[in-house]
């Protein structure tokens, strides 16, 4: 009788502490959500990530049938590798493959992991800028003409990792991911290309792009526009706004997302101020409307804001440049979280939300948004840009007087920026972008020649520096012009290429106003 009873209270007990488990925000129980897949390309074995994460190499694996291409080995290890695996062997292509990976019908992340280094045992001919290529999956064409050497170089990092999500149709047992070179005749380096990748990942996710339905940030209709369930999405920005980086290992819900730090996507110097919530604040989230998977409980417990100077505020914007592809729609998500006292009332706090120089949100307050102080919320804008080639996205945050407010300040705690695919086209690839010139004297395993750097620019100053000075002037000046000239006509032209809502789409609306 007594082990009986004994026995119910160590049930209570556990079930009480499995509740409140389940009831914190941080989502760090959820460490596995079930399907997913991970491929370390090349590999012959299986072997573990620096999050723990275990990978199957593709030579043993049943989602590679009859696997062609070559497997390599990285000949260099670059020290900002966040692990070994997948980044150090690859699967190259000289032909076309498809990988065939298992699932159910829903939405799933799609990452395709890059490493563009030299690979010895594929030989000289195999120079990493002749690898040009593209990737299809579920019907939508991911990548092409993709040069992961030069991607990796115009944005300073020696991996690349691209995330998709995509909708597996109802019926569809399987999602086939296709690598093929580019065809002779692509604007590569070389007479021939290949196609090469390190690894793949699948994860299974609830649908997190559909709802709330979000608004035209520029004018468009319909207003708000919901969006198509088989619409592929490309993730460009995941930034934690305020706070440090946070890795896969961190992310909420078992997603294995990147949180980036925003930092370095600030204009200027205007960098506002950057803080954490207060000890006795705790962050909430509010199912269904914000699952708790929405964003780690870390993006909302820090933020950015404007600062304590009401007249410095006024005279500035605190704005982020996020370079995109020209020609596509863009859904950006903002996560904002009243996390300091004595920001607890309603109107004590309202500002401003601007994309592109257009009024997305007007008399923002977090406080009537979310219900309180520690609550968590998020808000969508849709924007569509036009042209082609890559331009800037400009996010900005100003206070709005018109309701007389307690502060004059803004906040944000997380910005997530996501390129929707053209339905005309089934496509979400874009061009590679522009190698900046710091970028120039990188070496070809990407790690920065200081020695070489300097000795460039001590020759320039002993030489010709009033030259060059004169020649920078010049082509600042003519890339100002340009870049100028572009921006206005992309903010007063349609969209280049993207197809209006038709009566069998989710985007019609019969009735335009």
């Amino acid at each position: 009788m007594a082990g009986s009873t004994l026995f119910r209270w160590l049930f209570l007990l556990l079930a009480i502490v499995s509740l409140a488990a389940a009831d914190s925000g941080s989502g760090e129980a959820e460490t596995t959500v079930p399907g997913q897949i991970r491929l370390s390309c090349g590999a012959s074995a299986s072997a573990t990530d620096g999050d723990g994460r275990a990978w199957d190499g593709d030579a043993v694996s049943t989602f590679a049938p009859s696997v062609t291409g070559v497997a390599a080995d990285a000949s260099y290890q670059d020290p900002s590798l966040p692990s070994p695996v997948p980044y150090m062997t690859a699967r190259v292509f000289s032909s076309s493959y498809t990988y065939s990976f298992p699932v159910k019908p829903g939405r799933v992340f799609l990452r395709l992991y890059f490493y563009p280094s030299a690979y010895g045992n594929l030989g000289a001919a195999a120079a990493a800028a002749d690898a040009l290529f593209g990737v299809t999956a579920g019907g939508i064409t991911l990548l092409r003409d993709f040069n992961a050497s030069q991607t990796a170089l115009a944005v300073g990092y020696a991996y690349i990792v691209r995330e998709f999500s995509l909708n597996v149709s109802s019926g569809a047992t399987s999602l086939n991911v296709t690598f093929a070179p580019s065809p002779r005749g692509a604007p590569g380096h070389g007479s021939h290309h290949y196609a090469f990748v390190n690894g793949i990942e699948v994860v299974p996710t609830p649908d997190m792009f559909t709802t709330p339905v979000p608004a035209f940030a520029n004018g468009g209709r319909p207003n708000p526009m919901p969006l198509r369930a088989d619409t592929a999405f490309q993730t460009m920005y995941r930034l934690n706004v305020g706070g440090e980086a946070i890795t896969p290992r961190d992310d909420a819900g078992g997603f294995y997302r990147t949180w980036d730090n925003d930092a370095p996507y600030i204009f200027g110097a205007a960098f506002g101020v950057t803080f954490a919530k207060d000890s006795n604040v705790s962050v909430r989230y509010n199912p269904p409307s914000v699952p708790k998977y929405a964003a780690p409980e870390d993006v909302y417990a820090t933020a950015r804001s404007m600062g304590p100077n009401a007249q410095i505020n006024l005279n500035y914007n605190l704005t982020w440049i996020l370079p995109v592809d020209a020609g596509f729609y863009y859904l950006l998500r903002f996560h904002f979280c009243e996390i300091q006292y004595p920001i607890t009332k309603v109107n004590q706090r309202s500002f401003f939300i601007y994309i592109n120089n257009q009024t997305a949100q007007s008399q923002m307050d977090v406080i009537v948004w979310s219900g309180g102080i520690g609550r968590a919320v998020y808000t969508d804008y849709l924007v569509v840009t036009a042209g082609s080639g890559q331009m800037d996205l400009l996010v900005a945050l100003h206070p709005d007087l018109s309701s007389r407010p307690e502060y004059f300040d803004a906040i944000l705690n997380g910005l997530e920026v996501f390129k929707l695919h053209k339905y005309g086209t089934h496509s979400l690839a874009g061009p590679n972008p522009p190698i900046p010139l710091k970028q120039v004297f990188s070496t070809v395993d990407g790690s920065r020649s200081e020695s070489r750097k300097k000795s460039v620019v001590c020759a320039a100053v002993g030489g010709v520096a009033a030259g060059c000075f004169l020649a920078v002037l010049v082509a600042f000046a003519v890339a100002w012009a340009v870049r100028r000239r572009q921006r206005k006509a992309a903010a007063e032209k349609p969209a280049d290429g993207l197809l209006g809502p038709t009566k069998g789409s989710a985007l019609y609306d019969p009735v335009q106003k």
